[in-house]
């Protein structure tokens, strides 16, 4: 039987505190790990490599129940493989947020009465790399206080000089390779942010809006349109009908007047439109819908920008100057005077599109900007995951990986603002464009201006598992931790991050994946499913949970919630009773050490050992082996529940108590049990260490004397299995059970010692029995000795004397009353879901409770029944 003790030096101690206090030891304990070096990879490293890099939160941010669900897990991934002889590292490092970033810096100047413009951009990108550096990167610190075992030597920044080298060098790689160009297209403009933003950034809700029919034309040339956007229609170009729509046949190709204006529009045919869709006709806004724009470059129209970038009207006329949202209205009452309005609707519910930041309306806009071109680099990110080169965990999130990037639109790129990796690009007097990579001088002389924009934050994070080891430079980080091993992130953005991980990723390193595997996580919601936002009060700083029950247990309570894919409900009671574990783990441990437990010395060989010692041994390498083959499927809830049961059901509440009676009669078998308890506990805490990294370094290294769990050996399946063992154990534990349950039912105190008789014979339980009558509280048969109840369990007879341990006449009437008021309980449950009247008024989930106090009801009658049949007789 192979051991998973190591080497342990110096001696182990039995000197710990009588309570757990997280606060005193984790602040500590984090120091010394970093301080040690136990998180920093060593790229020269002769050990194979494991490669995780952080998802980097926003430099604005900090921490909350999304960062530390996913580091949690990473952070059992990382230092599980670290024990297991990886040069694991875990890269950290922060998002510039560049729209988040820029708006923190501009309400610091409104307050000082200034704008950017006042600054400057060279002042006013000063002024916010000095926010930065005083106010941002506060969740580094709190992932310190997590417990993140990440490489602090390593961390980076998307602004800092080798990421913005790396940006510049693709950009120019992609524009000279023909896929990143400057076009004029439709794209989201958010009027608050000032900016174009891309389509997964548009967050689309249900508003109350307004419908309206307008007719366009007159007399016989007339035709009516809908529209939700009235004041687009001053930049109406066309109206556009199906080429088979009998109805207007007539009026393709002809001109109409548009109202409200003096201009003429076209009647168009054009396939896209839907003729059973309202009247079938509709209105063409080139400049400001997406669709319409499409329509107007296959016939060829003009496309009218009628607002500005702050969603204010420039088209010529009494609208001039007015807000999109005041020229609607004021349009609408125009064109009701005009008796231009066929129909209203209001309030019309429709999907509008938001900005994700700060919740504007986002305006549809005709604008230059640049675009990376696609076609090609989304077609090998599918590729990757169809020929397995990268798999996606759990598996039927594939589809939706598949319907995005196999249906990508060229990526809009361009941001207008100040903070960010500004393009490469200059213009020179004469048109002259040129693209420049880091190391090429910008042109100089008169006329020559570098393009204003700045490039899409999630640009420059695309290159974050490659451009954060060192590339374009083909470091020694590069050639040892790339292609990293896994990227674990929310489903959410699927979109906005791995996809683009992806493309780049595939086309920076000649078709090297960045990771092999992508472990999708759900989203933390609170205990009743709800999604968490800081405006609801259902928001929950994780700080808050650590100060009051320590990072342990809030790590274990994620850790136990994450099923892969799947969103993980958490309420502040599922904290509590994981701090209730930390807790049950220490005062176990302390227990034990206290009794003698102990890692020195060869493990005894099975001929050696008890049953007992032998069943806990056995459980043990198969909870070694489980909890591997759970981590390889990233099964974090099942890791947590294993390892849960295993200590708390297993160790703690069996082997333990099971063995205080060998402890207490000391000899051979308390020195073997001693020593195998010391096993169990040295591999319980290595196991429990990749999620509960506090608790565990502090028994772990009090048990055995090492220098710490951090760098221990992880638990390996030694193979040791003992059915026969575990068939004994099993009837032990079925007899005591059942024994416990029926002493509950009589209402004997839990300390309230009976007379018994034990009969074993035929079964396997003899030299149990000095545990099952201290377990049991059962004293040993007296002369006057008599049964009043006899329980037959798994071949044994447990007979207990209950005469003077109970009021038989009290237990009999207090039974007989709980009787009573179930079957009423019954009566009256059975009487409501019979009446068909109540049941075709009542909601579904008042019926629902009904049925649930009908089933609890019959379960209380069945169990008082039996306790009733089993009292003794008066």
């Amino acid at each position: 039987m192979t051991e998973n003790t190591q080497q342990q030096t110096p001696a182990p101690t039995t000197d710990l505190p009588t309570q757990y206090a997280p606060a005193e030891v984790e602040g500590e304990l984090y120091e010394r790990w970093v301080e040690r070096g136990y998180f920093t990879a060593d790229a020269k490293s002769e050990k194979p490599p494991y490669t995780i890099v952080i998802p980097p939160p926003n430099v604005t941010g900090s921490l909350h129940l999304g960062h530390a669900f996913q580091h949690t897990l990473m952070d059992a991934l990382t230092r599980r493989k670290r024990m297991q002889g990886y040069e694991a590292l875990w890269l950290p490092g922060m998002d510039h947020a560049g729209i988040a970033t820029q708006n923190k810096v501009e309400q610091q100047l409104a307050e000082e009465g200034k704008s950017r413009h006042d600054l400057g951009r060279a002042e006013f990108t000063a002024r916010v790399w000095q926010w930065k550096e005083e106010y941002g990167g506060r969740i580094l610190g709190q992932m310190r206080r997590l417990g993140d075992g990440v490489d602090w030597s390593r961390e980076r920044f998307t602004m800092d000089e080798g990421l913005s080298r790396a940006v510049q060098t693709i950009f120019k790689k992609l524009y000279d390779d023909e896929l990143i160009y400057r076009a004029e297209r439709i794209i989201n403009w958010c009027p608050r942010c000032l900016t174009a933003i891309s389509d997964i950034e548009v967050d689309y809700q249900d508003d109350d809006g307004e419908l309206v029919s307008l007719e366009y034309g007159e007399g016989e040339d007339s035709l009516v349109v809908a529209t939700t956007r009235v004041e687009t229609m001053l930049g109406d170009t066309a109206v556009a009908v199906h080429p088979d729509d009998a109805r207007y046949a007539r009026l393709i190709g002809k001109r109409i007047k548009l109202p409200l204006t003096d201009r003429t529009i076209p009647v168009v045919a054009d396939a896209h439109v839907d003729p059973e869709f309202g009247t079938g006709a509709v209105k063409v806004t080139p400049a400001h819908d997406p669709n319409d724009f499409a329509i107007g470059q296959r016939h060829g129209l003009e496309s009218l920008t009628i607002m500005d970038e702050r969603g204010v009207i420039t088209a010529h006329g009494p609208f001039e100057g007015l807000d999109r949202f005041e020229a609607r209205s004021a349009i609408v009452a125009a064109l009701r005077e005009q008796g231009r309005v066929v129909a209203e609707k209001r309030p019309y519910v429709h999907s509008v599109g938001h900005c994700s930041r700060c919740k504007t309306t986002v305006e549809p806009r005709l604008s230059l900007q640049w675009w990376v071109k696609v076609e090609t680099l989304a077609k090998a990110a599918g590729d990757a995951v169809r020929e397995d080169r990268v798999a996606i965990h759990p598996k039927e999130m594939e589809k939706r990986y598949f319907d995005w990037v196999d249906n990508l639109n060229d990526w809009c790129i361009s941001r207008q603002l100040w903070w960010g990796h500004r393009i490469p690009v200059w213009y020179g007097p004469d048109g002259e464009v040129v693209c420049l990579g880091p190391d090429d001088k910008a042109p100089s002389g008169e006329g020559w201006t570098q393009d204003e924009d700045v490039l899409d934050t999630w640009f420059s994070s695309g290159l974050w598992p490659f451009s954060t080891l060192g590339w374009p430079e083909r470091t020694p980080d590069l050639e040892k931790f790339y292609p990293t091993d896994v990227l674990l992130t929310g489903h959410d953005i699927i979109f906005f991050w791995v996809a683009r991980m992806m493309m780049f990723g595939l086309y920076a390193m000649d078709g090297e994946v960045p990771f092999r595997t992508i472990a999708l996580t759900g989203l933390v919601r609170d205990e009743f499913g709800k999604k968490m936002s800081k405006s609801n009060p259902n928001a929950v700083d994780p700080l808050d949970w650590m100060d009051a029950y320590g990072s342990d247990a809030v790590r274990f309570t994620l850790a136990r919630g994450a099923n892969p894919g799947a969103d993980v409900p958490i309420g502040e009671d599922w904290v509590q009773a994981s701090r209730n574990f930390a807790n049950k783990i220490w005062n176990a441990t302390r227990f034990a050490l206290m009794n003698g437990a102990t890692v020195e010395g060869p493990l005894p060989q099975p001929a050696e050992l008890s049953a007992t010692d032998r069943w806990i041994l056995s459980r043990l390498n198969k909870t070694v082996a489980e909890v591997d083959a759970y981590y390889e499927d990233f099964q974090f809830a099942k890791v947590s529940d294993a390892l849960y049961h295993f200590a708390w059901d297993e160790v703690f509440d069996w082997y333990v108590e099971l063995s205080k009676t060998t402890f207490q009669a000391d000899g051979e078998a308390a020195r073997v049990s001693r020593r195998v308890l010391g096993e169990v506990l040295d591999v319980t805490l290595r196991l429990l260490h990749p999620i509960v990294p506090f608790v565990t370094e502090t028994l772990w290294t009090t048990l055995t004397g090492g220098e710490s769990v951090v760098v221990a050996d992880w638990p390996a399946d030694s193979g040791f299995r003992d059915a026969g063992a575990e068939r004994e154990i099993g009837i032990l534990q079925e007899v005591i059970t059942e024994v416990r349950r029926f002493r509950a039912d009589q209402g004997l105190q839990p300390g309230q010692r009976v007379p018994a008789r034990l009969v074993l014979d035929g079964t396997p339980l003899a030299p149990h029995e000095p545990a099952i009558r201290q377990l049991l509280r059962l004293q040993p048969e007296g002369g006057s000795f008599a049964a009043t109840a006899t329980l037959p369990v798994a071949g044994a007879q447990v007979a207990l004397d209950l005469s003077g341990a109970i009021d038989v006449a009290a237990e009999r009437k207090r039974l007989a009353k709980d009787l009573a008021a179930a079957e009423k309980e019954k009566q009256q449950a059975n009487a409501k879901l019979g009446n068909e009247a109540f049941l075709a008024k009542a909601p579904d989930h008042v019926v629902e409770k009904i049925r649930t106090r009908l089933g609890k009801a019959d379960e209380d009658i069945a169990r008082l029944t039996a306790q009733l049949e089993r009292l003794p007789a008066a």
